[in-house]
């Protein structure tokens, strides 16, 4: 794969377009000031003389300019001033040929867009913190990149649309993200972009077509083999081609939005959690759903819908799919052909006897329109719908719907965990396979804990570079206990809005440990809870002060005099 050659930059283009204006204002110039040096001038004595190139070109420049004259250092006679009407005119109309090139110049869109795509690429050649490359600045991409601002990471975004690059620019983030405007699935640009420099810590790809994602994984790989690169893809054979390139983790939403639907069925719990501990800590918290069994109706057979089709029917539940064209989509032999926006197709499905609806277009208009529909003629129905349009939010709320599909949130959630929590999804494997009672009782924790939002997850990794405090501690002798890291830095009778959630020590992992639980050097613990408690509890691993506090519930003495007058550590 060879990269595109780079755009012209703005020099080039300027030089290129004022090449003939600058020609023709040079040549008039150096016709007009060889004329005024050969043509011979008289004195007042009646003799002779010839203009010399310095006062020929001096004369020139001012009389071009229109700044006015004189004749001098002698009176002119008739053919100097033929010559210099012939000069003035010349240069004044070289001169409003070239002016008015560069105004056009300035007006073209691709100069503009040359001296920005130029600017973008010094300031990121210039960062000296390392920074995260999101390809792709839609619903998804947003969201990325202002959650990723808000933890503290730089972001340097690349989009080919121009008023999202301007929402961008415009946008109020924490720390500013920079902008690359381009195509993303072109090698050239992700270069200019900073897929190579070596404070790029990794590539998002999360453009809504799934050959540019390919494609971007792809050259991220090729280009710089040691990146972390993340996915997203719609179509499972996509899906297969990144993985086989070494893309670190490919997120599709719509198999991730039917396996976890499919696990509410035999456990209502562990859904909850996969569900909290996906989310976002400033998203709202879902609510618990308890699907039933029976049969469904399944509106539209796109990537969606054969998700959730196939998921139902492991689920032990008969399926109905209703699609508008049945053979292109590959629905069953007994689709029923419609939109399911009429309640005559609704009723030829079985609304009366189904236990639950999914609208599963991709036109919100469509899906909201099969739900209101469908609630008509079976209001104790078990609704589903897809969101497709982040705008169209407010209309999705007032449905009272009891699933909603996102794509842009769920990709960009996961997405999120994968690169800032990577331990949370060995977690969420750890627990998909307790039985139920036990992830009801760590939704029970969780739900004490955190109030209306959605809990963020953290790693505390007890080593020297994270944890100084904790490791000089227990190099003076001190057992540590998982508990006293849960605690106040101000009040240690207080304890944190934090739940361990897992240990992971060295091969062993061990789940909700209790708060007895002795803690070692090298141990990375995984934590849900509130942000402060987080920051809270990162004061106490790196500070000695506080971290003798939690241990002896004394204050340590800060006076070096004192401390050696008392003995005291």
């Amino acid at each position: 794969m060879r990269p595109s050659p780079a755009p012209p930059g703005a020099y080039f283009l300027v030089l290129r377009r004022l090449r003939v204006p600058l020609i023709v204002l040079i040549t008039a110039y150096a016709v007009s000031i060889t004329g005024f040096v050969v043509i011979p001038g008289t004195r007042a004595d009646g003799t002779a003389w010839h203009m010399d190139f310095f006062h020929a070109f001096y004369f020139v420049s001012y009389m071009g300019s229109t700044i006015g004259f004189g004749e001098l250092p002698y009176p002119f006679n008739g053919a100097q001033r033929l010559w210099t009407l012939f000069s003035m005119y010349a240069t004044v109309i070289s001169w409003l040929y070239a002016i008015g090139t560069m105004i056009s110049l300035v007006q073209d869109r691709g100069f503009v867009q040359s001296i920005v795509r130029n600017r973008a690429t010094h300031r990121i050649g210039r960062l000296r913190e390392p920074f995260y490359l999101v390809c792709g600045y839609g619903e998804a991409g947003k969201v990325v990149t202002r959650f990723l601002s808000e933890i503290g990471e730089r972001v340097v975004v690349v989009e080919k649309n121009t008023e999202a690059i301007n929402e961008l620019t415009l946008g109020e983030l924490p720390i500013e993200a920079l902008a690359m405007q381009g195509d993303a699935a072109d090698p050239g640009v992700l270069k200019r972009a900073g897929l190579t420099h070596p404070l790029c810590k990794g590539v998002i790809a999360v453009i809504g077509d799934d050959q540019e994602n390919l494609k971007i994984a792809i050259t991220a790989k090729l280009l710089n083999r040691g990146l972390k690169v993340v996915g997203r893809v719609n179509e499972e054979d996509t899906a297969d081609n990144m993985r086989s390139f070494g893309t670190d983790h490919v997120v599709n939403p719509f198999n991730t939005f039917a396996w976890h639907f499919a696990l509410a069925f035999n456990s209502p719990g562990l859904h909850l959690l996969n569900d909290w501990l996906s989310q976002t800590d400033y998203q709202a918290l879902n609510e618990p759903v308890f699907p039933p069994r029976g049969r469904w109706i399944l509106c539209g057979y796109g990537r969606l819908g054969k998700a959730l089709h196939r998921k139902l029917l492991e689920q032990d539940n008969e399926v109905v799919v209703i699609e508008v064209n049945p053979k292109q989509a590959g629905a069953p032999a007994d689709a029923i052909t419609g939109r399911g926006t009429e309640a005559v197709t609704l009723r030829e499905a079985g609304i009366e006897d189904a236990v639950g609806i999914v609208a599963a277009t991709d036109h919100d208009a469509n899906n909201l329109s099969v739900i209101m529909t469908a609630k008509e003629l079976n209001a104790s129905l078990f609704t589903v719908a897809r969101q497709n349009q982040h705008r169209n939010a407010p209309l999705f709320e007032a449905a009272t719907l009891h699933s909603v599909f996102n794509q842009n949130f769920l990709i960009a959630n996961q997405i999120i965990n994968l690169l800032t929590t990577p331990l949370t999804n060995e977690f969420l494997r750890q627990a998909n396979k307790q039985d139920p009672e036990w992830a009801n009782e760590m939704v029970s924790r969780i739900s004490a804990t955190v109030e209306d939002n959605a809990p963020l997850s953290w790693v505390l990794d007890l080593n020297a570079v994270s944890a100084p405090a904790f490791v000089l501690a227990i190099h003076s002798g001190y057992e540590i206990r998982l508990g006293q890291l849960c605690r106040k830095p101000t009040d240690r009778k207080a304890k944190l809005a934090s739940v361990a959630l897992m240990i992971a020590r060295g091969d062993e992992l061990l789940l909700a440990p209790e708060d007895e639980t002795v803690v070692k050097f090298g141990d990375r613990i995984l934590f849900c809870g509130h942000r402060s408690a987080r920051n809270r509890m990162l004061s106490a691993v790196t500070s000695s002060d506080v971290m003798i506090y939690l241990l002896t519930g004394r204050h340590r003495i800060i006076s070096p005099v004192w401390r050696r007058l008392t003995g005291t550590r």
